[in-house]
């Protein structure tokens, strides 16, 4: 697979916007039964029309997470289902959520190598490269190997959402992961977009994910700037 600034395909607008709002409901930034602004005004605030707006909001009303009133608006209900696309992405900015987005640097099939921790069952992996954000402020680099033996990623297919694209292009479901937390050096791939020099010490994850087998297929690498962004696991 070539190289260098790879093509996404990025989520519908809609899309976008109702996982904002449930991760804010996930973080409990908005509680059960709060009223939320006008659709217009919030319209406004995402920069759409009013008709991607209430798409998104019938995205979360199908899910059971916004209550309609006639003459009154829409209200925020906690109990239904606050699965996400980015269930699994732990990075918010300081103050809070934020909207994960990805920008593909780099995929390639190469030799997976010998200081990983082990996982998949060939020698080989595809190899890719990302810079994540959170609302367009950049927080962190990821690089992700998944097994060649799960399949092999099409650059013209792949998500914002990796788990998106094993979904649905390579029919696995991630169903869970092992995260271990630390600090790391920025490597020497970072862009110069990325606010922190090579070699600078940030916060470093490290997580391998399963399928429904009981060998791990995925190992990824996540540096990510403390300054801008922490890891926030939530327990239920």
């Amino acid at each position: 697979m070539p190289s260098s600034h790879q093509s996404h395909q990025s989520l519908p607008i809609y899309v976008q916007i109702a996982e904002l709002l449930t991760r804010d409901i996930v973080a409990g930034r908005l509680i059960n039964g709060e009223r939320l602004p006008p659709e217009r005004d919030m319209a406004s605030k995402f920069k759409v029309s009013v008709g991607t707006l209430r798409k998104a909001l019938k995205n979360m009303a199908i899910k059971g997470l916004i209550e309609s009133v006639q003459g009154s608006g829409n209200y925020i209900r906690t109990d239904g289902d606050t699965g996400t696309i980015y269930a699994m992405f732990r990075l918010e900015l300081l103050e809070g959520g934020g909207l994960p987005h990805a920008e593909v640097l780099d995929i390639r099939i190469l030799t997976k190598p010998q200081n990983f921790l082990a996982f998949g069952t060939s020698d080989k992996g595809t190899r890719i490269r990302r810079v994540r954000s959170l609302n367009k402020t950049i927080v962190g680099l990821e690089e992700i190997w998944l097994d060649a033996n799960a399949g092999v990623i099409s650059k013209n297919k792949i998500s914002e959402s990796l788990y998106v694209t094993y979904r649905e292009d390579l029919g696995i479901w991630i169903q869970r992961a092992e995260d271990r937390v630390g600090l790391g050096q920025i490597p020497e791939w970072a862009p110069k977009t990325f606010p922190e020099a090579p070699g600078k010490t940030v916060g470093y994850i490290e997580r391998l994910s399963w399928g429904p087998s009981v060998i791990p297929i995925e190992f990824s690498r996540t540096w990510f700037d403390h300054k801008r962004a922490v890891y926030v696991q939530r327990l239920k």
